[in-house]
């Protein structure tokens, strides 16, 4: 099998440098690529219980709490009583995390033109759009990613990876 060929491949790959690269170009941030993407699906996404977000990240719930144990503690992230079940917590920004998501997006945009200089503003935008029929293709086949989960009682929106464009 040719891997220069393999829609898979090349698609994880072109993910994981371009990871790499938006870590390179986020490290003012003074945030992890993890702890980014956290804040955007959180962003799009407030009110959610952490096994919904833990979901949407795809991650394991534990390692989600770890995570939103220490972005609690530097003030990124809050957790108030959910209102139905006591016993359930949601997840919200601070005032502290609203302002940096800018910064992020601003990273992002970075890393976006820094890759896709390779190539014409043309091939650019077909390239984008090539990839939207793709994911709109994969996403409506999906059943793993309601619209709508009974876990988290919210409407689930999802992210494109923090690294990614708008």
């Amino acid at each position: 099998m040719d891997l220069d060929r393999s829609f898979g491949f090349l698609v994880h790959d072109v993910a994981r440098l371009y990871g790499r690269r938006f870590d390179r170009n986020g490290r003012r941030l003074g945030l992890t690529r993890a702890q980014c993407r956290t804040l955007g699906y959180l962003a799009r996404n407030e009110g959610i219980n952490q096994a919904g977000l833990a979901d949407l990240l795809e991650i394991r719930p534990m390692t989600l709490v770890r995570q939103i144990d220490r972005m609690q503690e530097a003030g990124w992230i809050e957790r108030r009583p959910d209102p139905a079940d006591r016993r359930a917590r949601r997840l919200y920004l601070t005032d502290k995390a609203r302002p940096v998501l800018g910064r992020i997006w601003d990273v992002s945009t970075e890393t976006q033109d820094q890759v896709l200089a390779a190539l014409s503003p043309d091939d650019a935008e077909r390239l984008l759009n090539l990839l939207r029929r793709v994911h709109d293709a994969l996403a409506e086949r999906s059943t793993a990613r309601p619209a709508h989960t009974a876990a988290t009682g919210a409407q689930v929106r999802p992210l494109v990876a923090a690294g990614t464009s708008r």
